[in-house]
């Protein structure tokens, strides 16, 4: 860990930057099974939150792993740094006031734990959204083809087969993608975030 070097606080208040652009800032953290729903609730919901005109940005798995994250494979110790690393971007965003959206496996409840600590510490807001599609109908979906591929071996350390996920205990919202649409899914978000004072 570097030690020279020091934290510069920012030159804006929270209540002045909250004042200058209307709006909190809130990290909407969708967790899941691969295609259980995550990426095409976060798209749909990014959609929606900036034609309301909220400042608002969409952090994905998969894209964040051709840049930030690159060099982590999918072992445990990847997938912990992998969150580790989103959850400070996130946080970054969030307190920049944009609902930032955020659409990973992050399949161990201690690091999405660890992600909203780290957020409800600098005061700032984090909805933890359990996307639950039954391993079943994921395999079904297998939009990429990667459940058939670790169910063969090619893929090693596979979320759901040959890795663990671990379900969130009490998420804030848990959307059932086997029974509901992807229009359904983000007016239960939209509605969590106006019951909240978001929206």
């Amino acid at each position: 860990m570097a030690t020279n070097i020091t934290f510069h606080p920012g030159s804006i208040s929270a209540s002045e930057r909250l004042e200058l652009l209307k709006q909190k800032g809130i990290t909407i953290w969708l967790t899941g099974l691969s295609a259980s729903g995550k990426s095409t609730i976060a798209c749909a919901l990014e959609q929606t939150l900036l034609h309301q005109g909220k400042f608002t940005y969409r952090l994905d798995g998969d894209n964040i792993r051709f840049g930030l994250n690159k060099d982590l494979g999918f072992d445990e110790d990847s997938h912990v740094e992998n969150v580790r690393r989103i959850g400070e971007v996130a946080k970054l965003f969030c307190d920049a006031n944009c609902f930032t959206i955020v659409a990973f496996i992050s399949p161990y409840h201690r690091c999405r734990q660890t992600v909203r600590e780290l957020h409800t510490k600098a005061n700032l807001g984090f909805v933890e959204i359990f996307v639950d599609a039954p391993l079943s109908v994921a395999e079904q979906r297998d939009p990429k083809g990667l459940y058939k591929k670790a169910r063969s071996g090619e893929i090693k350390d596979f979320t759901g087969i040959s890795a663990p996920y671990e379900p969130p205990e009490n998420p804030d919202i848990h959307i059932r993608t086997d029974e509901c649409d992807v229009t359904q899914a983000v007016t239960t978000i939209t509605e969590y975030l106006a019951s909240h004072g978001y929206l």
